[in-house]
């Protein structure tokens, strides 16, 4: 489809701010020392297109096909290909791999590391299944020593992410995975209840459809490895642990792990025991797959009117073309292990999914969540699917099935039979293409991108809100964020006119119309979705479970939940229509803590590996308020190569403890401090510095002294409200309490800092 000139220089120049930052940012083509090469965004359309065409014998037919499909928005390559194709830079332009199986050795293990670091590097996002490893305890033949199961193997997979930096600015994100009836589980589970652990995964359990049955007869439930069972359970009993873990900390989430092998088309040739890291991919042993999104919010036609549409034609047309970008991108892309490379062309998967589809509910006339709404986005779905497969046909028809196509095995798959008879009739003729195709994937930032039209299948968070934008000379400046469908309405009803009541945010749903949404995508998409269930902080936990039953019954093959919570905070609070001021900062030391003549405190000698002295670590604590809280820290050691950092974290701690308020998190954050040299194992953990170590004891210290309660082994939690916590999450890029969690993701509404993990 050709798109006019005119067209394209409305669409650059209408971008709102905050998407041009992003195209800036993150998918803008710079050389090394910063200079732009895409001039426009129209220039970033264009190299792509062009790269992804170089795998036809007609490039340049396919450019402008392509670049069609690119123009204003309607079809979204996910950002690694945005970002990467046609850079020339050593980046794989797939988002998506489950790692080899991880025997239970030590080389094979250590093997396994290597492998992640180098596709991190290259910025992939990574899976893995940890239950391949023997429990905590198990003996190790040979070595005379004791297994120290796999959370201890997670804790180093954890730190050498933290030193990754992916290609650009973008850092690598993982996924563990644990079976229900592994015997760690329930550390598993536990893992995240300390504030900082395993930051850099997400956690899901593997749920089996006899784990359900179990759970439905409360029945005992044993935990097995390597045909040993260690000990039995109630089957009730742990699945309320699962469901109390991410009632008060947002983790793990769950996969019905039988439920995708069994609706895998390729279950004729592989087992999947993970997924990716926002859970939209499962995926097999080195499995890998690349994303990209139709965007049905620049699809409606004669929107909030009786004749809004989104016209079918159009619609097949746009996905046959997206299909065969994907479809090259397996061929132009790089890859970071052979391994992958191989999966990745055997199998041809693809995940082309949506964005926009809130805003296209709006633009319909329809209330997210509603029956009609959710019935509405199945058929859109459906008919992206039946579009996706037939382009897949045609594909195979010109340039042969995957090679690992076997047609009986293949059209015998439980998704294949639910197709139409003439897709049916086509695959059992010349093969297809691509062995998966569709997949609905986290779009938070190529949605923002895509002048903020609501992302993936969510609905949309807020109508507006205001984003503070530092400037150049470190001024900042408020600016308005409005939705793209409430922009749209108000562009054509007028500025002050009301939205009208379908025009439904996150705040007005109930958890059950989140999942009635997922479902009926979920019957017509071959992968997963990728979606989080945002409840409200004061449900039930009764009420809380049935999310997850809810979504068992209505054949969802994953649920994540997102409660705000004491460990990972709350979302972003919508501004009121007239907000308070805020409380004006003193420059002045009048609010500091007053520090007595005499305090009492702690003294802790700390050794650490290739320094000849040890640190000793003075924490003084003072009563404020009815609590004892630390004051002041020093920490002296005769290593002089250490003196001025040491000097400096010790003013620098002490200032902050002195201001009062919340300071937990200075251990926190001190803990996440990686040493590339190498850190230690101390008490049964890894702990990846010597910093780390110091914000280990300052964490103990607030624990001794009541001001932190603990939670577990090694983990603790604040002990009551402490007066002067900010609101939200804050940003850790541009420190504003912007952050929202949708898709399995944290993204920041002022900066456009993402992390999925």
């Amino acid at each position: 489809m050709d798109i006019p000139a005119s067209a394209l220089t409305r669409v650059a120049d209408s971008l709102a701010p905050i998407s041009r930052q992003i195209w800036d940012a993150k998918y803008r083509l710079k050389t090394p020392d910063g200079t732009p090469l895409d001039a426009t965004v129209e220039d970033s359309w264009r190299r792509v297109a062009h790269a992804l065409a170089a795998a036809e014998q007609e490039p340049q037919l396919w450019e402008e096909r392509f670049h069609g499909a690119l123009t204003d928005f309607r079809f979204l390559p996910a950002g690694r290909i945005l970002s990467g194709a046609g850079s020339d830079r050593r980046v794989t332009l797939f988002n998506c791999f489950v790692m080899g199986s991880i025997e239970d050795d030590l080389a094979s293990i250590f093997t396994h590391l290597r492998e992640a670091a180098l596709t991190m590097q290259q910025g992939g996002g990574i899976g893995y299944d940890f239950s391949t490893l023997r429990p905590r305890g198990a003996p190790v033949r040979g070595v005379g020593a004791d297994a120290s199961g796999p959370l201890s193997f997670m804790d180093v997979w954890d730190a050498m992410c933290r030193t990754i930096m992916s290609a650009g600015a973008r850092r690598g994100a993982m996924m563990a995975t644990l079976r229900c009836d592994h015997p760690d589980i329930e550390a598993f589970i536990a893992a995240k209840r300390e504030p900082g652990r395993l930051r850099n995964f997400n956690l899901s359990v593997l749920v089996t459809d006899a784990f359900m049955a179990a759970v439905d007869r409360d029945a005992d439930w044993p935990l097995v490895f390597g045909g040993t069972t260690y000990r039995t359970v109630r089957a009730r009993e742990l699945w309320d642990a699962i469901a109390r873990a991410t009632y008060d900390y947002a983790e793990p989430g769950v996969i019905f792990i039988d439920r995708i092998n069994a609706r895998n088309n390729l279950a004729y040739c592989e087992t999947i025991q993970a997924t990716n890291p926002c859970g939209e991919q499962p995926l097999p042993p080195y499995g890998a797959c690349l994303l990209g999104s139709i965007n049905l919010a620049r699809l409606v036609r004669s929107p909030f009117t009786p004749d809004a549409r989104i016209d079918g034609d159009e619609l097949a047309d746009l996905v046959g073309t997206a299909v065969r970008m994907l479809d090259n991108t397996i061929d132009v892309s790089g890859f970071p292990l052979e391994e992958q490379r191989q999966e990745a062309l055997v199998k041809r998967r693809i995940g082309l999914g949506i964005t926009g589809l809130a805003n296209a509910l709006m633009m319909v006339g329809l209330r997210y969540g509603s029956p009609e709404a959710a019935a509405q986005a199945g058929h859109w779905a459906e008919a992206i699917s039946h579009a996706a497969y037939r382009a897949s046909c045609r594909l195979a028809a010109e340039k042969g099935p995957f090679p690992l196509f076997d047609r009986d095995a293949y059209l015998a798959g439980e998704t294949i039979q639910a197709l139409p008879a003439d897709i049916r009739e086509r695959i059992a003729e010349a093969g297809i293409r691509n062995a998966l195709l569709t997949s609905i994937a986290p779009t938070g930032t190529i949605s923002l991108l895509a002048d903020n039209v609501s992302s993936g299948i969510e609905p949309v968070f807020a109508h507006s809100y205001v984003r503070r934008v530092r400037e150049k000379d470190g001024s900042t400046r408020e600016e308005e964020v409005s939705d793209f469908a409430v922009r749209r309405y108000r562009h054509a009803f007028g500025a002050k006119a009301a939205l009208p009541a379908h025009f439904v945010t996150a705040q007005d749903l109930a958890p059950s119309e989140h999942v009635r949404m997922q479902a009926a995508v979920q019957r017509h998409v071959d992968s997963a979705i990728s979606k989080t269930v945002n409840v409200p902080k004061d449900i039930s936990f009764e009420d809380f479970k049935e999310v997850y039953r809810d979504a068992y019954r209505s054949g969802c093959k994953g649920c994540t939940t997102y409660r705000p919570n004491e460990v990972t905070g709350s979302v972003l609070e919508v501004k009121p229509a007239e907000p308070s001021p805020a409380p004006a900062v003193s420059d002045s030391t009048a609010d500091l803590l007053v520090r007595a003549d005499k305090l009492s405190g702690a003294t802790y000698k700390l050794r650490w590996p290739d320094t000849d002295h040890a640190f000793y670590v003075t924490v003084n604590d003072i009563e404020h308020e009815g609590i004892r809280r630390p004051l002041e820290v020093f920490i002296n050691s005769k290593a002089l190569e250490h003196y001025a950092w040491v000097v400096a974290l010790t003013r620098m701690i002490s200032a902050v403890f002195r201001r009062g308020g919340e300071v937990s998190f200075v251990a926190e954050e001190l803990k996440q401090v990686f040493d590339p040299r190498g850190g230690q194992w101390a008490n049964g953990r890894y702990v990846p510095s010597l910093v780390a170590a110091i914000g280990d004891i300052l964490e103990r210290h607030m624990v001794d002294i009541g001001f932190l309660t603990p939670t577990g082994p090694g983990r603790a939690a604040a002990a009551a409200p402490v007066a002067g916590a900010a609101p939200g999450t804050f940003c850790p890029k541009c420190s504003q309490p912007g952050l929202i969690k949708e898709e399995g993701c944290l993204s920041c509404l002022h900066c456009g800092w993402s992390k999925c993990g």
